[in-house]
C-alpha cells in the first residue's frame, strides 16, 4: 500500500560488541533477520556464534551496541520476558517428567497460568506438529535421540515464540539421523512460520537448511548471504575455504577484461578468473589466489582442447565415496590439490590409479580470483 511503513526486522544487531574481561567474543556486529527467515550462524569454535545467540535470548547482555526484537530495544529486558525460546545442544529434558509434562512445563510457569484443559489441548496440538502422538506418557530415557530432539522442539514451540533459537541441536545425533532431523526442522519451520536461528559449525547443515548463512570469524561477521551466494561468490579465501572445499592457486592479476581477470599463476601459466562481485577492487599487479572447487575440475588422460587452464598432474591418492571419487593430485609447480570426479563421468573415463599421470582442467567461469590480505 502507498505510504505503508515496512515492518521492522524481527531481530537486529546495531554495532553490538560483547567482551568477557579482555576477551572480545563479538565485535561490532550489524545484522537484520526478517520474519519467518531461517538464518544460521556458521563458524569454528570460539568465533562468537553462540555468544550472538545468547545475546538474542537475553542470557548475555552486549557490552556496547543494541539488540532489537521487532523494533524494540531489549538490552535491559530479561530472558524470561523476551518472545524467544531456545533449544539446547543436550535438550535439557526433565528426567522426572514424562513427555507431556516436559512439553507443558513452560505454559505452567506462566502468570496467569492457562486452564488445565487449554494446556492439554496445546500439548496435543504440539505433539501432532512434531509427529509424536501417543508418546505423552513416555519418559525421556525411553526415547531415541531423534525423539528427544522433537520433545525439546515441542517444549520450545508450545509457547509460540516469535523466534526459535537452536544451539547446535543436532550435534549429538548420528549422521543419518542428523540428516533426517535437518529435513524435519526445515518442514517444521515452514509449517509454523517462526523465525529460526541456528548455531552450527557444520557447513553442510547450514547450507542445506538456511535461507541465509552468517559466516563468523574471531567475533566478527565476515559475510552474510544465501547458501548459493556464499558457495559461488565468497568474498575472501576464508569463506571459500570454510564453505565447501576449494583449491587455491597463488598468482597476481595480469590484466582486467570485460569478461573478468587474467591471472598469472606461480608457474607462469595465465588463467582466466571471475571477480567476487561485478565491481572488483582488484587491479593489475595485485596478489590474488585463484579459488577452484574440486568438483569443477575435470581429470582426463588426453589433453583437452579449447581451455587455457590445463595442468599436467600425477595422482597421489584415490578415495571412493559412492556418488563420486575424490582424487588428490600433484602438479610440479602448483603443488597438491583435490579433484572430485562424479560417478557418471567415470563411465566414459575409467577411474585413475595412484601414480597415473593425467590432465586437470577447468573452465574460466569456475575460477574465482580472491584478494590476498
Amino acid at each position: 500500500m502507498p505510504g505503508a511503513t515496512a515492518a521492522p526486522p524481527v531481530i537486529e544487531f546495531r554495532n553490538v560488541t560483547k567482551r568477557f574481561g579482555e576477551v572480545v567474543a563479538a565485535a561490532d556486529l550489524n545484522l537484520e533477520v526478517g520474519a519467518g527467515e531461517f538464518l544460521s550462524f556458521l563458524g569454528p569454535s570460539g568465533c562468537g556464534k553462540t555468544t550472538s545467540l545468547r545475546m538474542i535470548a537475553g542470557f548475555e547482555q552486549p557490552s556496547q551496541g543494541d539488540v532489537f526484537l521487532e523494533g524494540e530495544r531489549v538490552n535491559d529486558i530479561p530472558a524470561f520476558r523476551r518472545p524467544v525460546n531456545m533449544v539446547f545442544q543436550h535438550y535439557a529434558l526433565f528426567p522426572h517428567l514424562n513427555v507431556a509434562d516436559n512439553i507443558a512445563y513452560g505454559l505452567r510457569q506462566r502468570t496467569p497460568r492457562p486452564a488445565t484443559q487449554e494446556i492439554s489441548a496445546r500439548v496435543a496440538e504440539t505433539l501432532t506438529l512434531v509427529r509424536l502422538e501417543g508418546y505423552e506418557r513416555r519418559r525421556s530415557w525411553e526415547l531415541s535421540g531423534g525423539q528427544q530432539q522433537r520433545v525439546a522442539l515441542a517444549r520450545a514451540l508450545i509457547n509460540k515464540p516469535k523466534v526459535l533459537l537452536l544451539d547446535e541441536p543436532l550435534a549429538a545425533l548420528d549422521r543419518k539421523l542428523r540428516r533426517e532431523m535437518q529435513i524435519e526442522l526445515q518442514n517444521l519451520q515452514r509449517n509454523v512460520g517462526i523465525t529460526f536461528i541456528l548455531v552450527t559449525h557444520d557447513q553442510e547443515e547450514a547450507l542445506s537448511m538456511s535461507d541465509r548463512v552468517c559466516i563468523m570469524r574471531e567475533g566478527r561477521i565476515v559475510q552474510t548471504g544465501s547458501p548459493r551466494e556464499l558457495y559461488d561468490r565468497p568474498l575472501d579465501p576464508y569463506v571459500a575455504d570454510f564453505v565447501g572445499k576449494s583449491n587455491f592457486f597463488n598468482g597476481h592479476v595480469k590484466q582486467s577484461t570485460k569478461a573478468g581477470l587474467q591471472v598469472e599463476l606461480a608457474d607462469g601459466m595465465i588463467v582466466e578468473a571471475q571477480a567476487p562481485s561485478p565491481v572488483s577492487l582488484l587491479r593489475k599487479g595485485d596478489q590474488v589466489c585463484v579459488s577452484v572447487r574440486p568438483e569443477q575440475i575435470i581429470l582426463a588422460r588426453r589433453k583437452p582442447a579449447g581451455t587455457k587452464a590445463v595442468l599436467a598432474v600425477r595422482v597421489l591418492n584415490r578415495i571412493f565415496l559412492g556418488e563420486h571419487t575424490e582424487y588428490l593430485v600433484h602438479n610440479d609447480e602448483l603443488g597438491d590439490f583435490l579433484v572430485l570426479s562424479p560417478r557418471q563421468l567415470e563411465i566414459s573415463e575409467a577411474p585413475f590409479n595412484v601414480g597415473e599421470t593425467a590432465y586437470a582442467s577447468w573452465l574460466s567461469h569456475a575460477a574465482l580470483a580472491l584478494a590476498v590480505k
